[in-house]
């Protein structure tokens, strides 16, 4: 039986720019969390109308001061985690390679979670961003020389376990052993159950950076073509393969980085987001770069808006439960 052809980039545009109009107006339209507003009183609100009496006041300030803030910090957060993902598939060479599998996020969380413990996120409000990135690096340093002169799915795989075992270690060890607050502690576990809940305008601006970061990526598509030939051949090519995969590197670790420092630990956004995009529009990166960039912001905000309609569910929990069977799958089917 002939194989179908893949959907082209035409049909894929059209697709997601319906999807993205979509969500976004389910994620305004009132959920489970807005059950004392009318949907009068959210219009008025979500036009800033002046109408409503205070309901129309209430629905102004939950629209544009926590629900457009959360709309943004997902949409920033998805693009990073599934952009990451791509960039360590490519920079490895394997498939399977993710910032939430390798261990990158456990050292975000860690860095985070150290710092709330030490008092020092009480410092200033980007102490515990700070710590994530360092956290994000020492795992990434970790990575990069398990897996020198090249790693196997395997190899790759039992590194990611065990740096997430000695990261999740330290994590433990600062909740059991340092005393803190009750403050202090929700702090740390939000850092641990990924979430999205109360996102104010100062997250908005502590994940800015991941905008820079996604302009820097956006050219790279290219080279990382060539890149996924092999470094020798990449040479050949012209590529400057040394501070291409440098580039690469810091670029996934402060997106992943900043990602977890303003919404916690979330799992298989980058692992499942470039999959379903290659099989869509192919393995080129060229074209997989943007895609990514605008699929991993659908994928976390359609995890969202579930969440929301289920109980209140965080969206790391949404993410595990969608992303790890796909996971398995993979795994079972990789050739």
């Amino acid at each position: 039986m002939p194989r179908r052809p893949a959907p082209g980039p035409v049909a894929v545009s059209a697709v997601a720019a319906l999807l993205s109009v979509a969500l976004v107006v389910l994620f305004f339209l009132p959920g489970p969390d807005d059950a004392a507003l009318t949907r009068d009183e959210f219009l008025h609100g979500l036009l800033r109308d002046g109408g409503g009496g205070e309901g129309g006041a209430f629905a102004r300030t939950v629209i544009w001061e926590m629900r457009l803030p959360r709309l943004l910090v997902t949409m920033l957060v998805g693009s990073a985690l599934g952009a990451s993902g791509l960039v360590m598939q490519a920079f490895f060479r394997n498939s399977l390679a993710s910032p939430g599998l390798l261990g990158v996020s456990a050292g975000a969380a860690a860095g985070a979670v150290a710092a709330i413990g030490m008092g020092l996120a009480a410092v200033s409000p980007w102490t515990a961003p700070a710590a994530s990135v360092g956290g994000a690096f020492a795992a990434t340093v970790l990575v990069a020389w398990m897996a020198r002169g090249g790693a196997g799915t395997e190899r790759l795989l039992l590194a990611g376990i065990g740096i997430n075992a000695i990261l999740g270690a330290v994590t433990s060890y600062v909740l059991t052993v340092i005393p803190m607050g009750f403050e202090r502690n929700a702090q740390a576990f939000f850092w641990l159950f990924g979430g999205l809940e109360n996102r104010s305008w100062e997250d908005v601006l502590a994940a800015s950076p991941i905008l820079l970061c996604l302009a820097m990526l956006w050219p790279l598509g290219r080279p990382m073509d060539l890149l996924s030939l092999g470094a020798a051949e990449a040479r050949s090519l012209g590529v400057d393969t040394h501070r291409l995969q440098v580039r690469l590197l810091v670029l996934s670790t402060v997106m992943t980085a900043l990602a977890t420092a303003v919404a916690g630990t979330i799992g298989f956004v980058g692992i499942a987001v470039p999959h379903i995009l290659r099989l869509l529009l192919g393995a080129e990166h060229r074209r997989l770069v943007p895609w990514t960039i605008v699929g991993g912001a659908l994928f976390l905000l359609a995890c969202e808006i579930a969440g929301r309609h289920l109980g209140g569910m965080r969206v790391g929990i949404v993410t595990a439960f969608a992303g790890g069977p796909f996971f398995l799958y993979l795994l079972r089917h990789r050739r």
